[in-house]
């Protein structure tokens, strides 16, 4: 039996399932969302457009954007694999070519969820290299 995707939400936390911004009561709660291919952002998560201004946040953005029903998925698919693909140009160790591997598998099996929470994992990365290059 398949548990779902798992959501433990904090008081008054906001998430987007689908296209619909669901909001926590007043106690922490934990729910799990059984359809297949729900699309699910939290949107403590989400990137600002304002803030998508590096190479990992952009490409971040966009998997964000399939999340949220704003980009069709199948239009979507090639530019995130393209982009992924630079990303892999930047990365060139052997843990975030393991993460960029992993969010490919996940981009093209249609999980993008499990896409962004990867490329997600290299933000802090991408952070300390823009820190070191200044």
């Amino acid at each position: 039996m398949m548990a779902g995707l798992v959501l433990k939400l904090a008081p008054k936390e906001r998430v987007l399932i689908n296209g619909v911004v669901i909001e926590n009561g007043d106690r922490r709660s934990r729910f799990s969302i059984m359809t297949p291919d729900a699309n699910v952002l939290r949107l403590r998560d989400a990137i600002h457009p304002d803030d998508a201004t590096t190479p990992v946040r952009r490409v971040c953005y966009a998997a964000q954007l399939v999340l949220s029903g704003d980009l069709d998925a199948d239009q979507a698919r090639q530019q995130l694999l393209r982009r992924i693909e630079e990303l892999s140009q930047i990365f060139t160790d052997a843990d975030s070519r393991r993460v960029l591997a992993q969010a490919t598998e996940a981009l093209i099996a249609e999980k993008y969820y499990k896409c962004l929470k990867y490329l997600r994992s290299l933000l802090p990365r991408e952070d300390r290299l823009l820190a070191y290059r200044r």
